[in-house]
């Protein structure tokens, strides 16, 4: 079966919902996919991950998740999901201005436990700042595929940030995060450490700085990711490895089959 015949359930975002994210830049999204849709998705997650995992060493990302980039190219349930319609729709409902999106990325992440060689804490930092699209209009939804309490490193925002623009990269080498580079951060609202159930989400802007604890149980943090952006967004041509090599024109839309528009209906 395509993706295109599976139908994921997948609730609608509400105003309250809505009104948080643009408020704080990210929200809480409470059973946002069924838990049996997601018990599917964590089963065929291990099936991919298993003989794969471990402790990734070739760049400072690697250091604190590990990542199986596009899952959904490679995936019908997976790719279901993130061209949900509703998610289709709760994208363009948060982002202001919007009236469609492109789905910029998907990624099945595994934070191994800290204890012995495992992964170690998510720096904060923004997910913009690498982007070559010429507009911020962007966010993620970050879906718990298992029970994901607070100490297995479920993400941490810094309220109000996304009002600040573009802060600078992180991941580029020791001690850049957005903390080291902006410590007037700290005198923002940093969000509550969240227990998440298999099928609650969190949805942040890409604006938003953002980190995530370390792992510290005894078992892998699993969760998917998808990357909604304005679907009238123009290409910078700026050097990203997403992109490189495929033939987008600068200041032309992102009109490539990788960057599909998400359906609303």
């Amino acid at each position: 079966m395509g993706a295109a015949a599976l139908r994921a359930p997948v609730r609608e975002v509400t105003d309250e919902e809505a009104a948080r994210f643009r408020e704080h830049g990210w929200a809480l999204l409470p059973r946002l996919v069924e838990p049996d849709y997601v018990a599917g998705l964590r089963e065929r997650a291990l099936a991919r991950l298993a003989g794969r995992r471990g402790r990734f060493r070739n760049g400072y990302v690697d250091r604190a998740f590990g990542q199986d980039r596009d899952i959904a190219r490679h995936d019908e349930a997976f790719a279901a999901l993130a061209l949900s319609p509703s998610l289709g729709r709760g994208a363009v409902r948060l982002l202001t201005g919007v009236e469609a999106v492109r789905l910029q990325v998907t990624n099945l992440l595994v934070k191994e436990p800290a204890a012995g060689d495992g992964h170690g804490a998510t720096a904060f930092h923004q997910d913009f700042p690498w982007m070559p699209m010429d507009r911020s209009a962007m966010l993620t939804v970050w879906l718990a595929l298992d029970d994901v309490p607070a100490d297995m490193g479920a993400l941490r925002f810094y309220s109000g940030s996304h009002r600040y623009g573009t802060l600078g990269r992180s991941f580029v080498r020791d001690g850049d995060d957005a903390l080291a580079d902006h410590p007037w951060l700290e005198t923002l609202e940093l969000s509550e450490p969240l227990d998440l159930a298999a099928g609650d989400a969190t949805v942040h802007s890409a604006l938003v700085v953002h980190g995530a604890p370390e792992n510290r149980r005894d078992r892998p943090r699993l969760s998917f990711t998808a990357t909604y952006f304005d679907a009238a967004a123009l290409y910078t041509g700026a050097p990203y490895g997403q992109t490189d090599g495929l033939g987008l024109k600068v200041n032309e839309p992102f009109d490539h089959p990788w960057f599909p528009v998400v359906p609303t209906a």
